[in-house]
């Protein structure tokens, strides 16, 4: 028994001495000890400065100052993390069990490169082999089947980097992160918070098995993320190489503020496409760039989206997208916040008189994305237009939009064809569309504020402008086109009533066809072959309208087919001015001379011989050769010869 408990004694001296040996030991010293076993186990290199601290009981501890922990051989040169300062705690009594129970990993100021190519994490170390005493000189791998857990780590100030295949895919500065993992059958729980512009962004992270997660399987994720202006909620699955497949949840109340806090800041986004956004649906990522969303329920602002995305990660992205909407308002798109009544917008009646546009028009967005968007509607609300049902096609390349109309319903009628925008090398816009049933007075009132031409017509239309501002596109337009319609009606004068035929129709001509083709040059519309038929007339036209300068030159003759034996009498209507207020006036000089067949200044001699008559009998000036007569027989002349006219067309 004696000897038995001098053996023991010895062992626990022994066990003292080196302890005391360790603890006594210079810090460099111990340094250079740890360095070679975390080389020998793990391959790496480790590098410890200002001294080192041990601790043995109840935790087996270390404390360091500037911390180096190198990286993978195949990975970058950088440490794969360094750190101002680092303490390190194992429990002993699971490291006499044969588990490691980290208790503690506090690191301040740390910086953490994590890489993956390949599949190939530098975090997973080559498993360390010993020489087997067999003679055959083969080596078998360490046992694999110790616990390890992690009760807690702290991360304060730190700079964490992710690089994929050479390329960085994040580089956030300044966050705090700690994370637990307490027992092998726990789930891992982490969180971070970083400061972003606008405030603060925190990240909740829960993987409820980490073993498998580490082998690389696909494993639960639940991933919450919390920024100024918004949320981001995922629920699935997930691997070491980032792939993820699962249920996708994205609320903001701020849209713009949230973009702005993860690097996007000055990025306007319009009324109606999501200034407050929820947005669902069964989401997967690829380690390959490619983000797929189906079942996709998007409330964005007041408008409902329902469909399927698909996105490839570059630059720019690439997007294909099919979308179904019902009632879509997009009223508001180009205002920004206040709602703006339509007299201050740059079209339409209200504006007719103040011309174009002269704002610049940023065109910037349509070098976001290239791809394909698909939408359907039941009715799409625009600024100062509103679209029935609809099936739009957006294509985006390089910076040029094609909208292909399949069509689309407007002003009543139906639009099929093509709307392009190209920004590559200055903003030019272009299109060829078809149109057929379009209500004449929906469409001249919203786009030019006319209004007074109605009907149904149909037509084809080709143009393109050049500019950067309304006024610049619409003054450089060229193009061609046609127009047919069918019954309607004109709006401001009579061609009844003008013609003699009775009473007229109250201050409108009502016409039963309408055809005309047109070109446009440098802004300016040219028509001479406009054919309108009546029921007693016929009616020619021709003449220019300023598309750019907002007016119009314009020469109306009808025809009265049935005056003169059968042979029409024409009276030209001639209608000048601003889009706004033109004057419509007869041109009476012609009217005389088809009257007169070319006989005109024996007419007119004959009426100023009478109205001198007339007028001497009244006045006293018979004879008179003054002023006083010329004026009032320029008074006189205009009226006698309208009477005649009505004359010979049977009026009164």
């Amino acid at each position: 028994m004696k000897w038995l408990m001098r053996i023991l004694f010895l062992l626990v001296a022994v066990v003292g001495l080196v302890i005391g040996a360790l603890l006594l030991m210079p810090g460099d010293k111990l340094a250079t000890i740890l360095a070679e076993q975390v080389k020998a186990q793990t391959g790496r290199d480790l590098k410890l400065s200002g001294g080192v601290k041990l601790s043995f009981w109840p935790v087996l501890g270390m404390e360091t100052g500037a911390v180096s922990f190198g990286n993978a051989s195949w990975a970058g040169s950088e440490p794969m993390l360094s750190a101002e300062s680092l303490a390190v705690g194992v429990d002993t009594l699971a490291i006499l069990s044969g588990d490691v129970l980290i208790k503690r990993i506090i690191a301040e100021n740390p910086t953490l490169r994590l890489e993956l190519s390949d599949g190939r994490g530098n975090w997973e170390f080559d498993t360390a082999v010993a020489p087997t005493a067999s003679g055959s000189g083969g080596s078998k791998p360490a046992d694999a089947s110790r616990a390890v857990t992690l009760e807690h780590l702290k991360l304060t100030q730190a700079r964490l980097i992710f690089v994929e295949n050479g390329s960085a895919r994040f580089d956030v500065a300044d966050v705090d992160l700690s994370a637990s993992w307490p027992a092998v059958s726990a789930p891992m729980v982490l969180d971070a918070q970083m400061p972003v512009p606008g405030g603060e962004a925190r990240v909740d992270i829960k993987i409820p098995d980490l073993p498998a997660y580490a082998t690389g399987a696909a494993s639960e994720i639940e991933l919450a993320l919390a920024a100024p202006g918004g949320d981001i909620g995922f629920d699935g699955r997930v691997n070491l190489a980032g792939e993820m497949d699962g249920k996708l949840q994205l609320k903001t109340k701020d849209t713009e503020k949230m973009l702005a806090a993860f690097g996007q800041e000055g990025v306007g986004v319009p009324h109606g496409l999501g200034r407050a956004a929820n947005v669902s649906g069964q989401m997967t990522y690829t380690r390959d760039g490619r983000i797929s969303v189906r079942d996709l329920v998007a409330s964005l602002d007041s408008n409902r989206f329902t469909g399927e995305v698909d996105i490839v990660i570059s630059n720019p992205p690439q997007i294909t997208a099919r979308l179904d909407a019902s009632d879509l308002d997009l009223s508001r798109y180009n205002q920004s916040g206040q709602t703006v009544s339509s007299s201050s917008s740059g079209s339409g009646a209200g504006a007719a008189s103040e011309g174009w546009s002269r704002e610049p028009i940023d065109a910037s967005a349509l070098a976001l994305a290239n791809g394909e968007i698909r939408l359907t509607a039941k009715s799409i609300a625009l600024p100062e237009l509103t679209l029935g049902p609809s099936d739009l096609t957006m294509r985006l390349d390089r910076s040029r939009a094609a909208l292909e109309m399949n069509p689309a319903t407007l002003f009543s009628g139906t639009l099929n064809g093509q709307v392009v925008a190209n920004n590559r090398n200055g903003l030019s816009v272009g299109g060829k569309i078809k149109a057929k049933g379009i209500d004449l007075k929906q469409a001249l009132t919203a786009l030019v504020g006319v209004e007074r031409l109605s009907g149904t017509g149909s037509g084809l239309f080709e143009f393109l402008g050049v500019g950067q501002n309304e006024n610049q596109i619409m003054r450089s337009l060229s193009g061609k086109g046609r127009l047919d319609v069918g019954k309607g009606l004109i709006s401001g004068f009579d061609l009844d009533r003008l013609m003699g035929r009775g009473k007229g129709s109250g201050g409108t001509t009502v016409f039963n066809s309408l055809t005309g083709s047109f070109t446009i040059d440098q802004g300016v519309l040219q028509n001479n072959d406009l054919l309108m038929s009546l029921d007693n007339f016929r009616a020619d036209g021709k003449g220019k309208v300023g598309i750019g300068a907002r007016n119009i030159d314009y020469l109306f003759t009808p025809v009265a087919l049935r005056a003169n034996s059968g042979e029409g009498l024409s009276v030209p209507v001639r209608i000048v001015g601003p889009w706004s207020n033109p004057s419509i006036k007869p041109d009476l000089t012609k009217v005389i001379e088809a009257a007169a067949g070319g006989k005109v200044k024996e007419l007119e001699d004959d009426v100023k011989k009478k109205v001198i008559d007339k007028i001497g009998g009244d006045t006293g000036t018979a004879g008179t050769d003054g002023d006083s007569v010329e004026d009032a027989l320029k008074n006189k002349l205009e009226d006698e010869a309208k009477k005649g006219l009505l004359k010979l067309f049977g009026g009164n």
